[in-house]
């Protein structure tokens, strides 16, 4: 835990030390303030809730986590400090963690900000906090199962292009997964065992479940699944890597 505490304050300090991590947060900030205000109209709508503006969080980090994930791995392959990263006293899961965590915790900070608008639900009206806390918790996995995907194509490549673009790609199809028009389109010839088996791969379902306050450890384990078997991936690639 030494080891991976060292490494997660090391690259979560590196993301402050240079612009991007403001860029970033700028932009998810005045992305998700736009689409809530504007193309949610979380004031026309008149409810005391957040669902216009949870509602956009999966095709927010669908561009952003990728933008932020494409250089974990792929910067440091490119570069060969990974080389350098290798020959410390720490084991590759440790390095994997630390800079996993590092990341995830980042991006959770960039959704603390948007605090702001929950007190502004809670002058306006009177929420269902539960429900509010729920989402929070629905989006900040999400983030880390998109971070973790990012992390293990990032190990893959030197490129951060190709990392950028096959996270995207993966993310988008896993949140496809579970949406209507999929089911739809199953529904028309698959077996009902493959349309629950397509419907249960999906992100968006198991997020909207959590968003709706309905707290099913099913949803849970879902997500953790996702990000152990990407992060045990990133691994394997890095010590066949590593091997060769």
């Amino acid at each position: 835990m030494r080891n991976i505490g060292l490494i997660f304050r090391r690259e979560l300090a590196a993301y402050f030390a240079t612009p991007l991590a403001y860029i970033f947060i700028i932009i998810f900030l005045v992305l998700a303030g736009t689409l809530t205000f504007f193309v949610g109209s979380f004031m026309e709508r008149d409810q005391a809730d957040l669902q216009a503006f949870f509602s956009f969080h999966p095709w927010l980090y669908l561009f952003l986590v990728p933008a932020l994930s494409m250089r974990l791995w792929a910067e440091e392959r490119r570069t060969g400090s990974i080389e350098l990263l290798l020959t410390m006293p720490i084991t590759m899961t440790q390095a994997v963690l630390g800079k996993y965590l590092a990341a995830w915790v980042f991006t959770g900070i960039a959704l603390a900000l948007t605090a702001p608008i929950w007190l502004t639900v809670n002058y306006l009206g009177d929420p269902d906090n539960g429900v509010i806390v729920a989402s929070y918790v629905a989006s900040f996995l999400m983030a880390g199962a998109f971070m973790a995907i990012g992390s293990m194509i990032s190990a893959s490549t030197k490129n951060q292009v190709i990392a950028f673009v096959l996270t995207t790609t993966i993310c988008f199809v896993l949140t496809l997964a579970g949406s209507p028009i999929v089911i739809e389109f199953f529904a028309n010839w698959a077996p009902p065992m493959l349309i629950e088996l397509v419907n249960g791969l999906g992100f968006l379902s198991h997020f909207q479940a959590i968003q709706r306050g309905v707290i099913d450890f099913r949803d849970f384990i879902y997500f953790a699944s996702i990000i152990g078997l990407a992060l045990y991936a990133n691994a394997l690639i890095l010590d066949l890597e590593k091997a060769a």
